[in-house]
């Protein structure tokens, strides 16, 4: 095993409401040129927990964050987990596949909402 020769840490700040919703989401990385907290909207993360053998993982947004943000996000994300897939695993098949799933889904979900109009 490689020995640890640095280490950087990833930091949130959530301001909540009194009922525990994020009205503000704020961030910085150690590693990061200005080491100094940045706003978002949203943050996804997941955690492979080792000793319970599952994935942990944390979803917040603000109120303010609009639907298309949402979407474009989530499809974002989707594309970003299959390129990280394919890359861990080798597996030839995963990014296509996932592009194509994605893809199917974000015109699924684009008539959804034109329907909603």
């Amino acid at each position: 095993m490689a020995e640890i020769v640095k280490t950087s840490e990833i930091r949130f700040k959530i301001g909540l409401d009194e009922k525990n919703v994020p009205l503000d989401i704020k961030w910085m990385a150690t590693d990061s040129k200005n080491n100094e907290l940045r706003d978002c909207k949203s943050i996804m993360i997941s955690i492979w927990d080792i000793v319970q053998n599952e994935t942990l993982k944390i979803d917040l947004w603000t109120n303010d964050m609009t639907t298309d943000e949402m979407h474009s996000q989530f499809f974002q994300t989707l594309l970003s987990m299959s390129e990280s897939y394919a890359k861990a695993t080798g597996n030839p098949f995963a990014v296509e596949e996932m592009k194509k799933f994605a893809q199917q889904l974000a015109k699924k979900t684009a008539d959804w909402e034109d329907g909603k109009k």
